[in-house]
């Protein structure tokens, strides 16, 4: 089951994962990332441990390649597996096992892979990577729910819709924007829309969060209301 999108993007340096399944709260378990680090999708018959082992062995700057090579290899149940991983570098790679339900495939490019399982065909796959590549000259969240909007088009999940999630980690190790659709009968119709009310207030806020440079963030609340004033004038609201 599932299908997802793993990136990292070239103007920010940020990463970014992006997935939908018919299947309950896939965001909870299967996209994993860490700012400055790297990031990552375990799907089909998921390990969640990856996540966790694979963040590690990423801060202490192991290829991709290694990666997923040393989580697959330690973990009988690897051929019902699929894994991509991208690292700091932007280096990428990407582990189907042979036992995954068709159609089951992924597809690496510069800084960005697509993996999935238990798709309606290949185009799923191609047109999501498509899409990404594609809008470039767009935010990296829009770029990301533009490429699974593109793969549903396609076909999605063989099975139906269910959930669908969006994660972007900046510079820490919290990430900056975390949407979840955990059931809904159109999950990427509803994640856009997570991602359009974000705009209201949470995007802007997100400035004040505390950081590794600034570890108390911004406290005053005049200057939070004026961040949050300035970003919607921007906006044209």
């Amino acid at each position: 089951m599932t299908w997802s999108i793993v990136a990292k993007d070239p103007a920010t340096g940020h990463f970014g994962v992006a997935i939908a399944t018919r299947f309950f709260a896939v965001g909870a378990l299967c996209p994993h990332g860490r700012g400055g680090v790297g990031a990552l999708a375990t799907q089909a018959l998921m390990n969640p441990l990856y996540g966790f082992r694979g963040l590690r062995m990423l801060e202490d700057d192991i290829p991709a390649e290694q990666v997923v090579a040393a989580l697959t290899a330690a973990d009988e149940g690897r051929d019902q597996r699929q894994l991509h991983v991208i690292d700091r570098h932007g280096r990428n790679f990407a582990w189907t096992g042979p036992a995954c339900v068709d159609w089951c495939g992924h597809v690496l490019a510069d800084g960005v892979s697509v993996a999935g399982n238990m798709l309606a065909g290949p185009a799923v796959v191609a047109d999501t990577l498509a899409a990404y590549q594609a809008n470039s000259d767009q935010p990296f969240a829009e770029r990301l729910i533009r490429a699974l909007e593109a793969g549903e088009a396609a076909g999605g999940d063989k099975r139906g819709k269910q959930s669908a999630a969006l994660k972007i980690w900046t510079t820490e190790e919290y990430p900056i924007l975390d949407l979840r659709v955990d059931d809904h009968a159109d999950p990427l119709a509803e994640l856009r829309r997570l991602w359009d009310v974000a705009h209201e207030r949470y995007i802007p806020f997100s400035g004040a969060f505390a950081t590794r440079d600034n570890p108390a963030g911004i406290t005053s609340r005049p200057d939070i209301d004026r961040m949050i004033e300035d970003f919607l004038a921007k906006r044209g609201r």
